[in-house]
């Protein structure tokens, strides 16, 4: 009888090592997975995170172009300056459309908005939307993806003037 004991305790302890084995197999699979999602993605298959936009002509004062592509919107503002903004909420991340009849970005997730210029105007996103970097050579507008810049809000240096 002590023998089937101790039997039953060994293959039931083994049986509990097997089992705390695939889950934390399971565990590091996917934290490995989550964490490998966020490297850094290069938008084209040549490295390139400069993305040409277009001629300056070809954007109108007080609009706003999404580039899916680069995952940005490019603004331009009524002086006639650009701001290319992320298209994440800084929030939690969810893909913020332009709302043109109402003049603001409207976050679908959590009811944040921005404007134009990426300010926040609801909450709950913390923060206004991060910036890229555009340059204007030759009449031709580009923007450089490589690197989001945070920011506290919106100051007018922000802007690339034409």
């Amino acid at each position: 009888m002590a023998n089937i004991e101790k039997d039953r305790r060994r293959f039931l302890t083994r049986i509990l090592q097997a089992l705390g084995g695939l889950a934390v197999l399971e565990t590091t699979w996917v934290a490995a997975a989550f964490l490998g999602s966020r490297r850094g993605k290069a938008p084209s298959g040549d490295g390139a995170t400069v993305h040409v936009a277009g001629e300056v002509d070809r954007f109108e004062p007080g609009s706003v172009t999404a580039f899916r592509d680069g995952e940005f919107y490019l603004a331009r503002l009524q002086d006639g300056s650009f701001l290319a903004l992320h298209r994440k909420c800084t929030h939690l991340g969810c893909t913020v459309p332009w709302i043109a009849d109402e003049q603001r970005f409207a976050c679908p997730c959590h009811a944040s908005a921005f404007d134009i210029h990426g300010d926040v105007l609801s909450s709950p996103a913390p923060r206004p939307l991060d910036l890229f970097s555009v340059q204007i050579e030759n009449g031709i507008v580009k923007v450089d993806t490589g690197k989001p810049i945070r920011r506290g809000r919106f100051e007018p240096q922000q802007a690339t003037p034409v």
